[in-house]
């Protein structure tokens, strides 16, 4: 098993994987392959972006999509999308893709990770556990239309 950075080549078994972790009854989406390729490719074409796969023997079975963001004080690292294989979860492997974030914001200075997830699955959870906060003074917001 090795963390590389993301090529274009990877976003089909990235989109994959997505349809396979979160088209469940927990998560409640319906995602097609095609739209989840769609939606992976504009992260990845974003300005700053920074991808890593997690693979083993050529075959990506995680991934963490995240960009740099600029602000006033200092620039941070906000993860759009993480996910590995649900044969595969509670194995150590989104820690160890986290922390291959956690070193590029140390790298270069930023200020640190921010993201957003659903409060009802089990994610906060982990992401506590690795050390996240429930932020106080940021509160995420939509308009159903």
């Amino acid at each position: 098993m090795h963390i590389r950075i993301m090529k274009s080549e990877d976003l089909p078994a990235c989109a994959e994987i997505l349809c396979s972790v979160y088209n469940n009854e927990l998560w409640k989406c319906r995602w097609s392959k095609e739209k989840a390729v769609e939606y992976l490719t504009e992260f990845y074409h974003s300005q700053k972006f920074l991808g890593y796969v997690m693979e083993e023997k050529d075959a990506v079975f995680g991934a963490i999509f995240v960009h740099e963001k600029v602000w006033w004080n200092n620039s941070e690292v906000f993860v759009e999308e993480m996910f590995v294989s649900p044969k595969l979860q509670r194995k150590g492997y989104g820690t160890m893709l986290l922390k291959q974030v956690e070193d590029y914001v140390k790298e270069k200075g930023l200020a640190g990770i921010t993201l957003s997830t659903n409060k009802y699955a089990p994610a906060p959870n982990f992401y506590r556990k690795n050390g996240f906060e429930v932020s106080e003074h940021v509160m995420f917001m939509y308009k159903k239309m």
